[in-house]
């Protein structure tokens, strides 16, 4: 259980670090992502953006298990 929280406190330093950069990438913009605005409602759902993030953790979560 440490060890895994050591892990992930790691990774939210380094998210952390990183995020001048990371934020400058398209996430949120892909083509797939809905977003409906009028004048008085917005809705964004970002379907595309999940599933990209979730391909990446899916095989970085098979990576280390190996």
């Amino acid at each position: 259980m440490s060890r895994t929280l050591i892990i992930l406190g790691l990774c939210s330093v380094a998210i952390g670090l990183l995020w001048p950069w990371l934020s400058k990438l398209p996430l949120g913009q892909l083509p797939g992502d809905i977003a409906i605005r009028r004048e008085s409602f917005s809705f964004y759902f970002p379907i595309t953006t999940m599933i990209l993030i979730s391909v990446v953790l899916s095989l970085i979560m098979w990576l280390s298990s190996r």
